[in-house]
């Protein structure tokens, strides 16, 4: 496959990935936003795999400065770089029911992961094990909104470029980026 319609593919999973940081500014119930959705995206789509991390994150990135960056953003990004290694499990294996299963679990990671760092910083949370009780039963609310959101975003993301692939077939031949 040339160059110009490897190039154009990512273009493709690049303009996707600008789209769901972009959609973190449209107003939306706490935690549905499209985070998890970019970072299995550019995991399952990029076979570069620097690639796979670096367009996420800067997309990511992007949109934080907008929305302004925060302490305990580090636990957030350490939860993306893991949810990026989800994506990339699966490579090759794109099925609905696989998609729908990494971002359940794209999800619960990310909870697990941030509201462990929350604990962590000790800031709200006694550092004790009933703080870090106290910490996962207060997040539980928006545990709800935060599957929604992945699943609804990993839907839209997924299923507009398996749609793109099937409109102009030669991307579906391109090369990942």
């Amino acid at each position: 496959m040339t160059d110009k319609f490897s190039s154009t593919k990512f273009l493709v999973m690049c303009g996707l990935v600008l789209f769901a940081a972009f959609a973190r500014f449209i107003p939306h119930p706490p935690n549905f936003a499209p985070i998890a959705a970019m970072a299995l995206f550019g995991g399952a789509y990029l076979s570069n795999k620097k690639l796979a991390f670096i367009v996420p994150f800067a997309a990511l990135f992007l949109s934080d400065l907008v929305i302004g960056l925060y302490e305990g953003i580090w636990v957030v990004y350490i939860s993306f770089a893991l949810v990026v290694l989800i994506g990339m499990t699966l490579k090759n294996r794109i099925k609905i029911g696989n998609v729908a299963v990494a971002s359940i679990t794209a999800s619960a990671a990310f909870f697990v992961i941030t509201n462990f760092g929350v604990w962590a910083m000790g800031i709200l949370y006694p550092k004790t094990a009933e703080g870090l009780i106290a910490c996962y039963t207060a997040a539980i609310p928006f545990f709800h909104n935060t599957l929604l959101g992945d699943l609804f975003y990993t839907g839209v993301l997924f299923g507009v470029y398996e749609v793109v692939k099937v409109k102009f077939p030669v991307l579906a031949e391109a090369k990942n980026s």
